[in-house]
């Protein structure tokens, strides 16, 4: 395996409220801006690079250490690395472990993400919890060595995450199908806002035929599929931008399809039943978020990435254009809104990502409940798709 350079280029990271940080380069040399986020999670980058709902956000990783189990090719969650930039404190001279087909910096300049590391990421953090996410910039090579005026002015120059509409920037452009593994239980159609590539997997390991849609698919794009359920998957950006998505689904509840939504899915039910939308001050991120499920009480440790969140209200029941709705789960670090659930409609949606790529499998019982419901709806009413 090939060990990583050592000798870098100067690099800086510029927030826009003026904070920088001066480091080496990582990746790419160049210039990137979006959104500096940071994720708590220990291991699995390889899925939080590919993963589209990345898009636009420059990725700052709370472990000190990254990069040592390298590069491979079974774990990427779609065709590229999505992250805007990368910030690492130490990155792995060289990876360990065998499965390891590349390094982790490797595919960073192959893919031509700029990064940074060598800073001070314990920080970096800190001020983004206490400040809040914010645009950034990463500079390296020559472009380091410019006058910080002028870097500055490229960073407030960006567009903020909030306003930004992103899923079609990330979508498939053409539908395609996922098949179910052994027999053939049900169909659903996956609206794909920025879907990981295991999430259709999980599916069809459960015996179910995946039409994953693009995402200006239509409520007759999805009706021709026939399907049992339908699906909205996580993605980036602002979801008080995604009026047409949000039409769509309530055609979904209207026909009382069986639906099931994460992440961006849970935003867009959220806004469909009525409810409001809002940014966080800076998000969940990582693989070790405890979420409690209230219909059980049982704790939930999960994988996250969401700047936003639904203003549903905790403490009762509401009622909504399509019956009772009300808040299913909730952060136990925060009492952000986790979960939704439909009592007069089968729909449901969680806020965080099931499909445990990367992250724990505390959660992969809600793919079962979603076959849970199409089963019951299908016995309830046969003639419907």
């Amino acid at each position: 395996m090939t060990t990583l350079l050592t000798e870098r280029e100067p690099a800086i990271l510029l927030l826009e409220d003026g904070r920088t940080f001066r480091g080496e380069s990582l990746g790419a040399i160049g210039t990137t801006v979006g959104e500096a986020v940071f994720s708590t999670g220990m291991s699995g980058y390889q899925e939080t690079l590919t993963d589209p709902s990345y898009h636009r956000q420059v990725v700052v990783m709370t472990a000190p250490h990254v990069g040592n189990t390298g590069w491979n090719d079974e774990d990427d969650e779609s065709s590229r690395i999505w992250v805007a930039g990368y910030v690492v404190r130490d990155p792995a001279l060289r990876p360990s472990n065998w499965r390891a087909t590349g390094t982790l910096e490797g595919a960073l300049s192959a893919q031509g993400v700029v990064g940074i590391c060598g800073i001070d990421t314990r920080a970096l953090t800190r001020h983004l919890r206490e400040r809040g996410a914010m645009r950034v910039g990463i500079f390296s090579g020559d472009a380091a060595r410019m006058p910080v005026e002028q870097l500055l002015a490229q960073v407030t120059a960006a567009q903020a995450m909030a306003g930004a509409s992103l899923a079609e920037e990330v979508s498939t452009d053409a539908a395609y199908v996922v098949e179910a593994l052994g027999d053939k239980r049900f169909t659903v159609a996956a609206v794909d806002l920025g879907i990981k590539g295991m999430t259709p997997q999980r599916m069809a390991e459960r015996g179910i035929e995946v039409h994953v849609l693009p995402a200006t698919a239509t409520f007759e794009d999805i009706a021709a599929v026939q399907p049992d359920g339908v699906f909205f998957s996580n993605g980036p950006g602002d979801p008080a931008t995604a009026d047409g998505q949000v039409a769509v689904l309530r055609q979904v509840l209207e026909a009382r399809l069986p639906f099931f939504g994460i992440c961006f899915g849970n935003q867009l039910l959220g806004r469909a039943l009525g409810f409001g939308t809002y940014k966080l001050k800076y998000g969940h991120r990582g693989i070790n978020q405890p979420v409690m499920d209230r219909s059980t009480g049982k704790v939930e440790v999960t994988a996250h990435n969401h700047g936003f969140a639904v203003d549903a209200p905790l403490d009762r029941d509401s009622d909504t254009a399509y019956g009772t709705a009300r808040v299913s789960h909730i952060c136990l670090n925060d009492d952000v809104v986790e979960g939704l659930e439909c009592v007069d409609r089968p729909a449901f949606s969680v806020q965080y990502h099931p499909e445990a790529a990367a992250g724990p499998h505390d959660a992969a019982y809600l793919f079962d409940r979603f076959v849970d419901l199409m089963a019951a709806h299908a016995l309830a009413d046969p003639v419907s798709p």
